[in-house]
């Protein structure tokens, strides 16, 4: 028979990020959470990707169990048992800021339920699906960025909750890249790796002297500060609407759209777009679609990035038209940039599971080494 929570031990989502659905004791020392998750504007696609808590009034050492439930969901229209597997430990940390994946999980693929066994670090821990990386976050890497030569910051415009949108510029070069990262609030390795490509954007003269670098460093503030999934207030995926035009229901989308055309009139290149994100066991590369001019620069620069830590489980591909065919509305960002100016953009997705190259669970570090050698890795693509 479950319990009411107890005293003694509680769990809190009280900060930045922190989300849970239902909780249920089932014993003092054992209980029962559910994911959030988060649907779309149509009530379809529940995700429920994320979760993140803290735990207060334990005693170090002690044994404590977490199940996570309320797992399935819908991809793309179709029906699924949810991407929260054995595959997707999550990670534990005893000050919020220093994380570490948990070993000791049990995946229950019938209900599904996915059994976190923990001995408590300390009177207060904390444990999310990955390593968070917040707004608070940001702001102190947009500090360290403020000492360097030709960075600017533009304040592009707001979400739904008023938070800024900002676009970032370092360097001074005539070809131009654009950078774009955590379209989805719950993918924080996406800004990982986006800190670690702008601190060596910071450190190396040479890459801002041959290059423009325009960044959009966090495209959902108003997701991740709620510990959301990959919706917008309204429900809108922002990157999966990018051919629907609604400055109401989805200014992130428009300010950033407007930001690209606005570069654009003013007879500036775009030559080449990146938005990275990050998915449960699958790692690839997406192109611009088939027959576009820019296959060439497709092949060059997965050839470059194989020479990195991105270990892909497919081939290079190219995208199509839309991430669901013959639905309106539905196209991702790069789809959406090729259809509206023909530009040559891409799209990565990370794995948070096991990487076979890395030979572990991929963690921030690896993910601020990935951000190095993503922006080397563009620059080679472009010579």
């Amino acid at each position: 028979m479950l319990m009411p929570l107890l005293a003694a031990v509680t769990i809190s989502t009280d900060f930045e990020g922190g989300s849970l659905g239902r909780r249920q004791a089932v014993s003092e020392t054992h209980w029962r959470l559910g994911s959030k998750g988060e649907k779309d504007q149509d009530g379809r696609n529940r995700q429920a990707n994320w979760y993140a808590f803290r735990v207060d009034g334990a005693k170090a050492g002690q044994e404590l169990t977490f199940d996570i439930v309320d797992l399935p969901g819908e991809y793309n229209y179709r029906p699924n048992r949810g991407a929260i597997t054995k595959d997707t430990p999550p990670v534990i940390s005893a000050d919020g800021r220093a994380w570490r994946h948990l070993t000791t999980v049990e995946y229950d693929a019938q209900e599904p339920r996915l059994r976190l066994k923990v001995t408590a670090p300390a009177a207060r821990f904390w444990i999310a699906h990955v390593a968070p990386y917040t707004n608070e976050n940001l702001m102190r890497l947009r500090g360290r960025l403020a000492k360097t030569p030709t960075f600017q910051e533009e304040k592009i415009g707001k979400t739904v909750d008023g938070r800024d949108l900002l676009l970032w510029t370092l360097g001074t070069g005539k070809k131009t890249i654009w950078l774009m990262f955590r379209q989805h609030s719950w993918e924080a390795g996406s800004s990982w790796a986006g800190e670690g490509a702008l601190l060596e954007l910071a450190n190396n003269a040479e890459l801002r002297r041959r290059y423009t670098w325009k960044v959009f460093p966090l495209c959902d503030p108003d997701g991740v500060a709620r510990g959301g999934v990959r919706f917008n207030v309204h429900g809108y995926d922002l990157n999966r609407n990018w051919d629907t035009r609604d400055a109401v229901k989805m200014p992130e989308i428009t300010a950033q759209r407007n930001a690209v055309e606005k570069w654009l009139k003013s007879g500036r290149s775009v030559d080449l777009f990146f938005s990275l994100h990050n998915t449960e066991t699958a790692e690839y590369l997406e192109g611009p679609p088939e027959g576009s001019p820019f296959r060439g620069l497709a092949e060059r620069f997965f050839a470059e990035l194989k020479q990195t830590t991105f270990h892909p489980s497919r081939p290079l591909f190219y995208a199509a038209v839309s991430t669901t065919v013959g639905k309106p509305g539905r196209m991702n960002v790069l789809q959406g940039l090729y259809h509206d100016y023909k530009l040559p953009a891409f799209l990565m997705e990370q794995r948070i599971a096991y990487n076979e190259k890395l030979a572990r669970l991929p963690g921030p570090e690896d993910r601020l080494k990935f951000g190095g050698e993503l922006v080397r890795a563009m620059a080679r693509s472009l010579q």
